[in-house]
This record gives C-alpha cells, structure tokens and sequence, in this order.
C-alpha cells in the first residue's frame, strides 16, 4: 500500500524546496523603489508578517543598530519566523531585506511622531509666540533635560525614577493601543517590557523636548546620527 507522507519542518526543507520570490516589473519594464505589492503572493504575506516582527526585534534589540550586520540578523531572524508562522519556506533575497530594513527607521520615526502631542500635553508646552511663552517653554525644556528630569514621576522633586506616567503611555500608544498593535499580536516580545524599548521611549520623549529648546517648536528628526549617543 501507499505510505502517506508527512510534512517535514520549514528548518529540515531541502535547498530544493525552497521557493524563490517573484518580482513584478513596471509597465515600462524598469524596477522602481520596491513595496511589498511588487512581490508575489506567497512572498508578500511573508513580508507583511516579516516586517511586524521585525519591528518588533529592533525595538527590543537594536532601536539604534550598532551597524547594518545587526539590521541583517535581525531581518532574517524575522523572515525565518514569518516563513514558519505562514508554513512557507521562501527564500530572502537582498530586495526584501532592503524593504524590511527600511522599517528600522521608519518605526523611530512612528514613535516619535505619536510621542510628540503625548509628550507637549503632559509637561505642559504652549503654542504661541508671546515672549512669555516663548521663555515658559524653554525654561521648561532647559529644566526638564537638567539631570534628566523627565524620566522622573515627580520631574520637580526627581522621584519615581523611569515610573513617569508618560513613559507608560508612550509605551500603551505605540505598542498596545488596539488588538492589531505589535504589543498585543507578538506578546512574547515586549513581556516583561524590554529595557531597550523604555531606553526607546524615553529617547523619544526626549527628542520632543528637544523640540521646545528655542521656546518655539521646532522639528527635529528621530535620527540615528543625533539620538543614537543619547539611547
């Protein structure tokens, strides 16, 4: 008789099994900036998986890698789960580790954007250019940075070290605002709550104040190149 087969695990599947993704070209045959939709099907929801874990080891990792073999590993890593979730083995190619290290950026960047209004209500920045408003707001930013003050409870009295309620919210916003955020989709990652991500968060906060140094808001981006030293 016939012996049934059985499936054998992504991690013992033969270099032949693996499939190789298919890149779609553009009407005029050139490659542009590629996206997940430039991709099969197969390949593009590995990528879509891919790309949230992936988010989620460099906020827990590496928030501001130390080189771009640190991005590699970390890109991989995540594809290898993505594959294995999605019961799958497609191979990485240097085009989706490109996409996928383009998030490292990007979720800083996330963060900071959604941190910026959390972090001008809670301390109490003005919108305005009176000169009082102006010197309110940059006392405020000078004495909040003086020792680090903002990572306090009491950022007056400096008690409650890295217990601020802002920190917390940062953390809920980013990470736990609804089912479908990274927090409540991948638990494993952020319990207990990693102290590379409160070092991320409080980088952020920071790089908001940053922003209220003149008395006036100014933009400044969340770069690896300026904040990488202060994480």
């Amino acid at each position: 008789p016939a012996t049934r087969r059985t499936k054998r695990p992504l991690d013992t599947v033969s270099e032949e099994a693996t499939v190789v993704p298919k890149m779609k070209k553009s009407s005029d045959g050139s490659r542009q900036r590629m996206k997940a939709g430039d991709f099969d099907e197969i390949s593009k929801e590995i990528l879509v998986t891919a790309t949230s874990i992936f988010r989620c080891l460099i906020v827990t990792q590496a928030p501001f890698p130390d080189g771009v073999a640190v991005e590699m590993r970390l890109a991989k890593e995540a594809w290898r789960d993505a594959c294995k979730i999605k019961g799958a083995n497609v191979k990485i190619t240097p085009p989706l580790v490109k996409i996928l290290l383009r998030r490292t950026s990007h979720v800083r960047g996330e963060l900071k954007t959604k941190m910026h209004s959390l972090t001008s209500s809670f301390f109490g920045f003005q919108s305005g250019s009176s000169r009082d408003v102006i010197g309110h707001n940059r006392d405020l930013a000078e004495s909040l940075k003086n020792g680090s003050a903002f990572a306090f409870k009491d950022w007056t009295s400096k008690t409650g070290l890295y217990k601020s309620e802002l920190l917390q919210d940062g953390i809920n916003i980013m990470w736990f605002a609804n089912r479908n955020d990274e927090g409540v989709v991948y638990p494993k990652y952020f319990d207990p709550i990693p102290v590379e991500v409160v070092a991320l968060v409080l980088t952020g906060i920071e790089c908001c104040i940053d922003e209220w140094l003149q008395g006036l808001k100014e933009n400044i981006k969340f770069t690896l190149a300026t904040y990488a030293s202060v994480y």
